[in-house]
């Protein structure tokens, strides 16, 4: 697609339909100073091991000092943090001034007042169009009973909870659950499917991927189980193959990914939180949250009617953020 006459101005516009949260990220550079700036390009990635991510320009003038630092800090601003917001967003200026300063690994500055704060050990750098992607290991993190601020549309705005709402009839053919629910799940697989194709991944492979992903740590059983929700059945060449590539491992007599397949499934895991926030742009935070909640229950209220194989507990413990209510939401 030839994105050469998009209007600049136009095109983030319309980005900023999109809501998202407000961070400050923090380093120390190597030449010892602090640096911070303001982005909403935060993202959480998983949960275990713990994970995030954020973007940085290119041309920014404290790229040097993410790029080239080993940790960094997320604070997610408070609804009483508009104007610390506006001061790490300036450059030029000395942000840091008056602060009280706590001190994270490698003398990274944390700022307080926050609703949420997360000091990181970076682990991976990705290429991004004008943007670099730097992906944190979670060292410790802090939470606070503060309200986020989030930004729409050019302005920061305050979360209000939504009105109740009535709730519209359902009638089969189109507007059926099962067929609406099917047609989001494979729209949304297609540009992972894509990108995994790019890079010489066959078809048989997607569903083995995708499970483990949220699945290690299971047994041979509990994998077979989970793979019988795909419609297929788990081959033993597959595995067979994937052990011999080293990506996976048989520890204690469950599948465990070895480094190298750690590194797809972050991969993957990224694809796929990129095409969740494709999809979720047409919402607001309020309605993607709480479609989430309600596909929730819904998943749950049928999980009753599955047989008793499919419903042990420990088969549905999954160990990442697409099952965690409350997952920091995706923000561009």
């Amino acid at each position: 697609m030839n994105t050469s006459l998009f209007d600049p101005k136009q095109f983030r516009q319309a980005l900023g339909a999109f809501t998202t949260g407000v961070t400050i990220v923090t380093t120390q550079g190597p030449d010892g100073q602090d640096y911070g700036l303001t982005a909403n390009s935060f993202n959480s990635v998983s949960i275990d091991p713990p994970m995030v991510l954020w973007s940085i320009n290119k041309d920014s003038s404290s790229a040097h000092a993410f790029t080239e630092g080993s940790h960094f800090a997320v604070h997610i601003l408070a609804t009483d943090q508009e104007p610390l917001s506006n001061r790490f967003a300036k450059s030029g200026t000395d942000k840091f001034a008056g602060l009280d300063l706590q001190r994270g690994p490698s003398e990274i500055p944390l700022l307080d007042g926050c609703s949420a704060r997360f000091q990181c050990k970076t682990t991976y750098q990705y290429e991004g169009g004008d943007h670099i992607i730097l992906v944190g290991e979670v060292l410790a993190f802090d939470r606070f009973d503060k309200a986020p601020l989030v930004f729409h549309s050019g302005g920061y705005r305050r979360l209000v909870p939504p009105a109740p709402r009535g709730e519209e009839s359902v009638i089969y053919g189109e507007n059926w659950l099962g067929f609406l629910l099917g047609r989001a799940y494979y729209q949304l697989q297609l540009p992972i499917r894509e990108q995994l194709k790019a890079m010489g991944m066959q078809d048989q492979d997607f569903e083995l991927l995708g499970i483990l992903s949220f699945s290690e740590g299971r047994t041979l059983d509990e994998l077979r189980q989970l793979f019988e929700f795909t419609g297929k059945a788990l081959a033993e060449e597959q595995l067979a193959t994937w052990l011999q590539k080293d990506l996976l491992i048989l520890q204690d007599e469950r599948v465990m990914f070895t480094d190298k397949g750690r590194q797809l499934a972050i991969q993957w895991l990224a694809f796929a939180k990129a095409a969740e926030m494709s999809a979720l742009e047409a919402l607001s935070y309020d309605e993607a949250q709480q479609l989430k909640l309600l596909i929730g229950r819904v998943i749950q209220h049928t999980g009753a009617e599955l047989p008793a194989h499919w419903r042990k507990e420990n088969i549905w413990q999954d160990n990442n953020l697409w099952q965690q209510p409350d997952a920091i939401p995706a923000a561009r």
